[in-house]
């Protein structure tokens, strides 16, 4: 694990979230923009529009993908040219078989794990010395 990684705590953020996969020319999802939703995503390619968000935001007529998420916030601002964070947060999780997406901001990483892999992936960052903590308050 690069030494930026081992120094970057991760923070596991409260909620469950999901992935919405549209239509490359779907319109923003006007659901997603209320001043309750603290962290989400959208990303737009041409081949799709996709939406992470936490799952009760969710309105029932939008289909998400079945994988319930657990995010954990890398602690930042992490330097553009700082290089391995994302390897070293994600190998121990390779080695014990948890799955990982990723989201990515200009300040920090978002590192989504499924939530029935949680105790999985709590303990192979233990093994590998990655401090984990719960938010405050």
């Amino acid at each position: 694990m690069s030494s930026g990684a081992t120094r970057r705590a991760l923070t596991l953020l409260p909620g469950r979230f999901v992935v919405c996969r549209f239509p490359p020319d779907a319109p923003l999802p006007a659901w997603l923009f209320h001043e309750s939703a603290h962290v989400w995503s959208i990303t737009r390619t041409p081949d799709e529009l996709s939406v992470v968000c936490d799952e009760d935001d969710v309105p029932p007529s939008v289909e998400a993908a079945a994988v319930r998420l657990r995010v954990f916030q890398v602690a930042g601002p992490i330097p553009f040219g700082e290089i391995g964070v994302i390897a070293g947060l994600s190998a121990p999780l390779a080695a014990a078989g948890v799955p990982v997406f990723v989201v990515s901001t200009h300040d920090t990483d978002l590192v989504l794990v499924p939530a029935e892999k949680l105790d999985p992936a709590l303990a192979a960052w233990a093994r590998a010395g990655v401090a984990v903590r719960e938010p405050s308050g």
